[in-house]
């Protein structure tokens, strides 16, 4: 019922997951990210709770693979969860346990992994990892999205999806995108993209109103009275 990938930019080190599913509501449950640390996907039946505690061993500096064997070895009722964890030096490892629903996978490269179960087909993963690749020189939002818009036209899941989410963390203490579209009967992953568009241009005005409120832009929006 979900499929998602997670992946690393070397350029900017900004790290992030998308996902999509037919289940309400995707991301709430299955994307966890913490900038410095790593990015951690826990779905098909799933556990919340690995997220953060996959989040806790990676910022304690262990590796993908370590964190993900600490959550193997300590979850519950894990042979029903599938994972895919990235470090913030880019390693990734991928988990799906014996209870994974239907058609399941997983893929890697350097700096990306892609995991899916109640797929249409086998290979869907690889699809994803395939279209993150070939565009090395796109920022991660947007690869993470084309990746996703790859995935669903080589046939995604075997049913329709209904929700999408993309987190993404870069050098400040939270995420710098936090998209969902928790319901929709159209294309979840068209609406998140259309999200994204409008978002990544103020992205970077949203940190600075942060950090620096004198140096930030207006908002632009009626009775605004210019610099906040």
């Amino acid at each position: 019922m979900t499929f998602s990938i997670i992946a690393r930019c070397t350029r900017t080190g900004a790290m992030g997951m998308a996902v999509a599913s037919s289940s309400p509501a995707v991301a709430a449950r299955c994307a966890w990210a913490q900038s410095g640390a790593g990015v951690v996907s826990t779905q098909n039946i799933t556990d919340p709770t690995l997220g953060p505690r996959g989040l806790e061993r990676l910022a304690r500096g262990d590796s993908a693979e370590t964190a993900l064997r600490h959550l193997i070895d300590t979850g519950h009722a894990i042979e029903y969860r599938q994972l895919a964890v990235l470090d913030s030096e880019g390693g990734t490892a991928t988990y799906s346990g014996r209870h994974t629903l239907g058609v399941h996978g997983s893929a890697r490269a350097a700096n990306v992994a892609a995991a899916g179960n109640l797929l249409s087909r086998p290979d869907i993963p690889d699809v994803m990892v395939a279209q993150f690749v070939a565009m090395p020189d796109a920022c991660l939002g947007t690869r993470l999205l084309a990746a996703m818009a790859a995935a669903l036209e080589a046939g995604g899941e075997a049913g329709p999806i209904h929700s999408a989410g993309m987190l993404v963390v870069e050098e400040v203490a939270w995420p710098v995108a936090d998209l969902r579209i928790d319901w929709t009967d159209g294309d979840p992953i068209t609406e998140l993209t259309a999200l994204w568009n409008r978002w990544q241009p103020q992205m970077r005005d949203y940190v600075t109103r942060a950090l620096d409120p004198t140096a930030a832009p207006s908002y632009g929006v009626p009775g605004d009275p210019g610099k906040r």
